[in-house]
């Protein structure tokens, strides 16, 4: 028994110091970097600022793959299958734990299929009115919206996307009965928005910028924990009248599962210092991002906070995908 023991601890202690030696020479190859959406979208712009650093620091070169279509799905499914080698990751977004909810069915889990390695940016969406709504608060907003039920329409992207989420969350939290009406692109809504066709939107924050700084929308509220610096006198939601409100768009760098642990941990260790670069803060506030990068723990229990989250918010309204 004594020796079945020893021998058992020498094979552990082997596979330990194989996995930690493939870490110390990894990586030895390129690295495919997925992007489920396409280039030139938040994503895609994240992934290649944190991957051009990755293979400068690395001497090996980062390519991102994007692979957009049928809301991250396809991309997803592709890393989500790809061999746990720490050859593939995947820049994924806060869709990833939605999907669960509105598709009868996915190829794919977002918590057992995958390695976090770590969140990698926060985007606020900002809470948007048109200047003839008589209302330069949330609480004047709630306050309109319950006096007139039905009568003001919000935008946004489209049924199951987060800004429907943010919409839905805000009725149902706030009792404003609100109605959404679904676009199939950013510009379509910013001009209906801007006509007055539309009262109000959950934005992100750099394509209602000018308009807000110009007069022609009206900034609220940002939809996060804590306020943006992109629109630093503009309160959160919770602060503004809806405690306990908060809806984050984040992009986030997953593995395989399977992928080892030694490799995750170098893979977040670069990832986090790269986030902390000075000149990468500056490029990623321009696109109104935030760094949050932290380690794989923490990223894991946001996937697990959200999905519950937004399961929940589903169930409860009924949103299917269009």
């Amino acid at each position: 028994m004594l020796r079945r023991r020893i021998a058992s601890a020498a094979v552990m202690m082997a596979a330990a110091f194989a996995t930690d030696a493939g870490a110390q020479q990894y990586p030895a190859r390129p690295i495919r970097f997925i992007v489920t959406y396409a280039a030139g979208s938040g994503a895609d712009i994240v992934a290649r600022l944190i991957g051009q650093k990755m293979t400068e620091a690395w001497g090996q070169q980062v390519v991102v793959d994007n692979r957009a279509g049928a809301g991250g799905n396809i991309g997803t499914e592709l890393a989500a299958r790809a061999t746990p080698d720490g050859y593939t990751i995947v820049m994924c977004a806060t869709a990833l734990v939605i999907g669960p909810s509105v598709y009868r069915k996915l190829p794919y889990h977002p918590i057992r299929d995958f390695s976090p390695v770590t969140q990698a940016v926060v985007l606020p969406f900002a809470l948007v009115v048109h200047p003839g709504i008589a209302a330069k608060s949330v609480r004047e907003l709630v306050a309109l919206a319950r006096s007139k039920p039905r009568e003001l329409h919000y935008a946004s992207i489209g049924n199951a996307t987060l800004q429907h989420l943010a919409g839905e969350l805000f009725r149902t939290m706030s009792g404003a009965e609100i109605v959404h009406v679904p676009y199939k692109g950013t510009a379509q809504y910013i001009a209906d928005l801007l006509a007055g066709q539309v009262a109000m939107m959950f934005s992100g924050v750099p394509p209602v910028l000018p308009h807000v700084k110009g007069g022609k929308l009206r900034a609220l509220a940002v939809t996060t924990a804590r306020r943006t610096p992109a629109l630093p006198g503009v309160p959160t939601v919770a602060e503004a009248g809806v405690p306990g409100y908060e809806v984050t768009l984040w992009f986030g760098v997953l593995a395989p599962a399977g992928t080892p642990g030694a490799i995750v941990r170098r893979l977040n260790a670069e990832i986090v210092r790269i986030l902390g670069m000075a000149d990468v803060k500056e490029r990623l506030s321009a696109q109104g991002a935030e760094p949050a990068a932290g380690t794989p723990a923490q990223f894991a229990a946001v996937l697990k906070s959200d999905m519950a989250k937004y399961a929940k918010l589903i169930a409860q309204t009924g949103i299917r995908a269009e």
